[in-house]
């Protein structure tokens, strides 16, 4: 006669946020009636009535637990569950070990909440609305959590014993060692030193990080097979367009009456003005918006600023503006666009008329 395991852990190998919970599973040796790993589509999938009402974010990893009716989401609320219901069992994981739980927390911070830059369709990821913006970002916190590690004579991050920290961090670089090459990072650069050392021992010598690394590596070569990352921007698909002369106006090879300019974009008179007030606003980085049909999702936050942009411009009097001014953007042969790198004409300082040319 089968019985209901004490915990349902919902779950499935490519996940890299229950693969931390897995570990603590597999590490404490846990058998099926304590601890049994089902796939969300036991229940219909991450959004069927079933699943949500158990975890009403549609997400996972979700662990559950028989009797009392408790559902816990969140993977780190998880571990911790599991290493005080089963502290007498296997590794502690270190619960109150301070550098443990600060990796762990700046992991969970700063890496996950923009960890889909790497494999998501479309920003935007976290708080970030550029693909490029968030995996500068996404190195720069590897780099943070690098610096927190100390050189010790142990495997682990905290030395001779396993800790929360190993749990959460080991399948993320899972996942940026496989997948941060993608977007032209070489492989020797995309894992800082002392991270990419431990993960290397850790894969190695220890059998349970073993074991989810096979699971995460599958996981990534389905989706490899899927050909996941062909139509994700900065992966398989990038600007393969020539330079124009804006990129040597922003560069500075050649000189440019510069009104407005930042770290997004740059603003400078028209050299052959169509108005007494002819201002262009443009990205410094094409980032592929060599026409405004070329723009998408990736580009969202970037057109927003140059419509703010292109607003304060014609606010400014000191520039020949007066009451409004026309934002233009022409687009191809037929819009009258000269060069390939997406730019707004802000014209004004006279009545305009309508219809344009």
């Amino acid at each position: 006669m089968s019985t209901s395991p004490k915990h349902t852990l919902f779950d499935v190998p490519v996940s890299n946020n229950g693969a931390r919970c897995r570990l603590i599973v597999y590490k404490k040796e846990l058998s099926e009636e304590e601890v049994k790993i089902v796939s969300p589509a036991s229940l219909g999938g991450l959004k069927d009535p079933q699943y949500l009402a158990l975890n009403p974010q549609g997400k996972m990893p979700l662990l559950t637990v028989q009797g009392n009716g408790m559902n816990i989401p969140e993977s780190d609320t998880i571990c911790r569950y599991l290493c005080f219901q089963y502290s007498n069992v296997g590794p502690s994981f270190l619960p109150d070990n301070v550098k443990s739980n600060l990796i762990a927390r700046l992991h969970d911070m700063y890496l996950t909440t923009i960890q889909g830059c790497m494999y998501k369709a479309s920003p935007p990821f976290g708080i970030f609305g550029s693909r490029k913006d968030a995996l500068a970002e996404y190195q720069k916190q590897l780099q943070v959590i690098d610096d927190v590690i100390d050189d010790n004579d142990g495997i682990y991050l905290c030395g001779e014993e396993v800790s929360l920290a190993d749990a959460t961090l080991f399948p993320s670089i899972v996942f940026a060692r496989h997948i941060l090459p993608k977007f032209g990072i070489p492989e020797d650069q995309a894992i800082p030193s002392k991270i990419a050392k431990w993960f290397d021992a850790v894969k190695e010598k220890d059998d349970a990080f073993a074991k989810v690394y096979e699971e995460l590596q599958g996981g990534l070569q389905t989706w490899e097979s899927n050909n996941r990352w062909d139509s994700i921007w900065l992966a398989g698909l990038g600007d393969e367009e020539a330079p124009t002369i804006f990129d040597k106006i922003i560069a500075g090879e050649i000189p440019a009456f510069v009104v407005k300019e930042d770290s997004n974009l740059m603003a400078f008179k028209d050299i052959n003005p169509a108005a007494p007030a002819h201002v262009l606003v443009i990205p410094k980085d094409r980032n592929g918006l060599s026409s405004i049909r070329k723009s998408s999702s990736e580009h969202v936050e970037i057109l927003g600023k140059l419509l703010v942009a292109a607003g304060e411009i014609a606010n400014d009097k000191s520039l020949g503006f007066g009451d409004g001014a026309r934002i233009v953007i022409n687009d191809g042969k037929d819009g009258g666009q000269e060069v390939p790198h997406l730019h707004l004409h802000v014209l004004g300082g006279r009545a305009l008329q309508w219809p344009p040319g």
